[in-house]
């Protein structure tokens, strides 16, 4: 089926969908220790910026979902798919109105 979409939702030739743009920035969290970000820092010193403090690594992902965005649901997706829930933390950023 060609029109099939994830979910068994339907596209139907000529409708319009709209897409929300939702990022889900991922980082370790805080207690954690964070060796890239150190070495990151170290080279930042080397360079000169000493202004810069600290540095924490971690990841960026961009959804585009159908539709008005369900955050408990992007909520469940970051924290099974996109991160570990034991050692990172995760930051939905959700279209504004």
């Amino acid at each position: 089926m060609h029109n099939a979409r994830p979910g068994g939702k339907k596209k139907v030739p000529g409708s319009l969908v709209s897409v929300s743009r939702v990022v889900v920035d991922v980082v370790l969290k805080p207690e954690i220790s964070d060796p890239q970000g150190q070495a990151v820092l170290g080279a930042l010193g080397r360079l000169g910026h000493d202004s810069v403090r600290s540095v924490r690594q971690g990841k960026h992902f961009v959804l585009e979902v159908d539709g008005t965005p369900d955050e408990a649901e992007l909520k469940q997706i970051a924290e099974t798919l996109l991160a570990n829930p034991v050692i990172e933390d995760v930051e939905l950023h959700l279209p504004k109105d």
